[in-house]
């Protein structure tokens, strides 16, 4: 490749990423939770770059923040439990259950590794998975309604710069339509002056994350840990993702056992130490599919550059300016999406819905969700 393509192709991939995963600090900070976007920027690059370790150097993925743990935070913020307990302690409570999650992942690695993929996965068939993954955003959509209710034209500008650059958009803008909704909606914001910069002066170039030590309770970790199961099940669909766009099995070499490894210590490590919980990226996947470079390289370039900007706190003050009507229209999309990947997984798996124990389980597993 060279080392001047390398690098632009390694900014492309921290560009697909960065919409995503600095949205989870925002949104966490909306429920009262004082999560930080340069801590969160610092862990997915060391986080990545972990995984990469554990599967051997051989696999392109990128690792940002977890979306499926957004319901997770939000109960931990009003929990009766928790009640008047400042902001802090509950997001280290919450944190505490991500790494207890993060965990969790060692233990199917090994099951995967003794007993193989096959066994397992008859444990979590898609009429769990499926309804599981509806109901985590189904539960967050009230927030983004809340969100959007601020100011509902900005947010609907938003939600319409994200629509028309996923559907008509071509190349790289179809792959950061989150980005795009972001950046375009936060310009039209500026120009209606709707945004407050007094926070973005106040703050230096240059300075340290902010660290919150995790603690551990067990009403915050029966909360998070079991989204887990959740998140390894999409964790194993974007392997199989990355594996047919590159027409590598990363599920036999290095091996299913690994990634979990490489995943779940990715997102203890961040939970330990005051960063969200990390999954492997589908927009990331996306780069690779556009591009047709496949070097594991370049996405480590990326998590490097993750690194660097999380050094920045004027970087976090102007992404924190960002107004919450807008939060509010890209999070409207993004949590209805992932109820319609938990439709997907279903229809895709042509599970039977004709059958009265698949009506059962999806019905109790929805009136018990919301």
């Amino acid at each position: 490749l060279g080392t001047p393509r390398m690098l632009i192709l390694g900014l492309q991939h921290m560009f697909a990423m960065f919409g995503a995963t600095v949205l989870v600090p925002i949104l966490v900070q909306g429920y009262g939770l004082p999560l930080s976007i340069q801590t969160t920027l610092l862990f997915a690059g060391l986080g990545t770059l972990l995984f990469h370790v554990c599967t051997k150097f051989k696999v392109p993925a990128f690792l940002g923040s977890s979306f499926a743990y957004l319901g997770g935070f939000s109960t931990v913020a009003t929990m009766p439990a928790y009640e008047g307990l400042d902001p802090e302690t509950k997001l280290a409570y919450a944190l505490g259950g991500i790494v207890i999650a993060g965990l969790l992942y060692l233990v199917l690695a090994l099951l995967f590794k003794v007993l193989g993929a096959k066994k397992v996965m008859r444990y979590f068939p898609p009429i769990v998975t499926g309804p599981m993954i509806i109901m985590i955003g189904l539960n967050l959509s009230g927030s983004a309604i809340n969100n959007a209710s601020t100011c509902w034209w900005l947010a609907l500008v938003a939600m319409a710069i994200i629509v028309v650059a996923n559907i008509w958009g071509k190349g790289m803008v179809k792959i950061i339509p989150i980005l795009l909704g972001v950046v375009g909606s936060y310009i039209v914001a500026v120009i209606a002056g709707q945004v407050d910069f007094s926070g973005v002066s106040e703050v230096s170039f240059l300075g340290l994350q902010q660290f919150v030590i995790a603690k551990f309770d067990v009403s915050a970790i029966l909360v998070m840990a079991p989204i887990a199961i959740a998140a390894m099940m999409e964790h194993i669909g974007d392997i199989s993702a990355i594996s047919s766009t590159t027409g590598k099995n990363f599920i036999e070499d290095p091996g299913l056992h690994r990634t979990l490894v490489g995943d779940g210590l990715a997102t203890a490590f961040a939970g330990m130490f005051g960063g969200p919980a990390n999954t492997t990226y589908g927009e990331n996947t996306g780069v690779l599919a556009l591009s047709k470079v496949y070097d594991p390289r370049v996405v480590r370039l990326a998590a490097i550059y993750a690194i660097i900007l999380s050094f920045s706190p004027k970087f976090d003050a102007l992404v924190n300016s960002i107004p919450a009507a807008i939060v509010g229209g890209v999070s409207f999309i993004l949590y209805g999406m992932i109820s319609a990947v938990g439709v997907r997984n279903i229809v895709e798996n042509q599970v039977d819905l004709t059958k009265s124990r698949n009506l059962i389980i999806a019905a109790v597993m929805f009136v018990s969700g919301l």
